[in-house]
């Protein structure tokens, strides 16, 4: 189950790069040969040392300071003590564990299937039963949601305009970088938009009142996912806390390869360092909290856990193009059911070892509307409402484990 886990995780993290990849088979065969050419050529032609100019000027244009293992041992967030926390380690987790009572709720990465997250917590709020959650933590583009997720139905519409109201050109512009195949800066820039000072005080009245809000990001230097603390940035709420809290929801859907790491200052022995952090599914494709502590004696700090699957569990039958982009990109799905697959049943069975609550959401395995491209409006839309229609009727929630059989259906999307 570990390895798989761990394999799978990998996958989970590369899910919006298959969609990016397999996004050309929509083109007569052709033009997949000349894209991919391109994408070669570019890839092998030298690249200046400061790299191409983005929106916002030269990336990434400097090198970094050495550092070492031990430096990152102790490396800190400046001023802000419990920023972050390895998300492996249960001494380091118990530091930032919530004082307020009440269930949790875990919301897996999916790409543009992150509409049905949000429908689902919309359908929620008008069923008049969603409870206040204690925690709330994100990964991907579950990061994305979770800061409005915590802050509760207010913001319910303020999700789904992150769903029905973009396109592609909204996440990411066809441009080489020093160390990436795009440039994500259109993404910067509506994270910027929705991520205001207003939000950061309210979410730091939340976390002063006992409740948490966690977003996972991959340290890339240390290989192990890192659990921030955001509440604790929020109240620092100065400029560097809001522009760190915007690059860890960044940096937590950052696709590897694909867009660039963000780098994160931290201070280590007195030194600044500069770290580089990506996509919080390389390690798992939600967190609720570290896995040993599912696995050992003592009772996690639960009572219930919902958990929000922006995906289907079951595999689906779907011929792949003979090509490097439909082969690549139905691998990597298989690979991301694997993963959603093994998360669920070890989060099942930590929850049947230790006696708490657990209820699943994911996408019915009956959804087959038609996704024309990258970030499809009209397939987000269509998502968006199954999931309010399943919120609303209390139906998204499963208290048994989900069949995570490898039969999985016929439909292909």
């Amino acid at each position: 189950m570990q390895t798989l886990r761990v394999f799978a995780g990998f996958a989970v993290g590369l899910m919006v790069c298959a969609v990016l990849a397999t996004a050309p088979t929509l083109r007569p065969a052709p033009a997949h040969a000349q894209k991919l050419a391109e994408v070669k050529k570019k890839i092998e032609r030298k690249v200046d040392k400061k790299g191409p100019a983005t929106k916002d000027g030269p990336k990434d244009s400097a090198e970094r300071a050495p550092f070492t293992a031990d430096d990152e041992d102790v490396a800190v967030i400046p001023g802000i003590p419990d920023a972050r926390v390895w998300g492996d380690s249960e001494t380091d987790f118990a530091r930032v564990l919530p004082q307020a009572s009440g269930p949790w709720l875990a919301i897996s990465g999916g790409g543009s299937d992150g509409a049905y997250g949000g429908g689902v917590l919309a359908g929620w709020t008008e069923s008049g039963t969603r409870p206040e959650f204690a925690v709330v933590t994100g990964s991907s583009i579950g990061a994305l949601v979770a800061p409005f997720a915590f802050l509760g139905p207010r913001y319910d519409d303020e999700i789904k305009k992150n769903f029905t109201t973009i396109a592609a050109a909204d996440i990411f512009e066809d441009r080489l970088t020093r160390d990436s195949l795009f440039d994500d800066w259109p993404l910067k820039r509506i994270i910027e938009q929705r991520v205001t000072t207003k939000l950061l005080s309210e979410i730091a009245a939340e976390h002063a009142r006992g409740r948490r809000l966690f977003v996972a990001t991959t340290n890339l230097d240390a290989g192990r996912r890192v659990v921030w603390n955001m509440g604790a940035i929020a109240a620092r709420g100065d400029d560097k806390a809001l522009k760190l809290f915007r690059d860890v929801l960044l940096a937590s859907c950052t696709i590897p390869g694909f867009f660039s790491p963000v780098g994160i200052e931290v201070e280590a022995r007195g030194k600044l360092l500069e770290e580089m952090h990506n996509d919080g599914t390389l390690t798992a494709p939600f967190f609720v909290v570290p896995e040993s502590m599912l696995s050992g004696t003592t009772r996690p700090p639960l009572t219930q856990v919902y958990v929000i699957v922006n995906s289907k569990l079951g595999p689906e039958f779907n011929m792949p193009a003979r090509s490097v982009p439909g082969v690549l990109g139905r691998s990597i799905a298989v690979a991301l059911t694997a993963a959603l697959r093994a998360q669920v049943a070890l989060i099942h069975a930590g929850a049947q070892r230790h006696g708490f609550g657990l209820r699943v959401a994911h996408v019915d395995e009956t959804f087959n509307f038609p996704s024309r491209g990258v970030f499809d409006g009209k397939y987000m839309q269509a998502l968006y409402d199954v999931g309010v229609a399943a919120g609303k009727k209390g139906t998204a929630f499963e208290d048994a484990l989900p069949d995570l059989s490898q039969r999985g259906s016929t439909n292909a999307r």
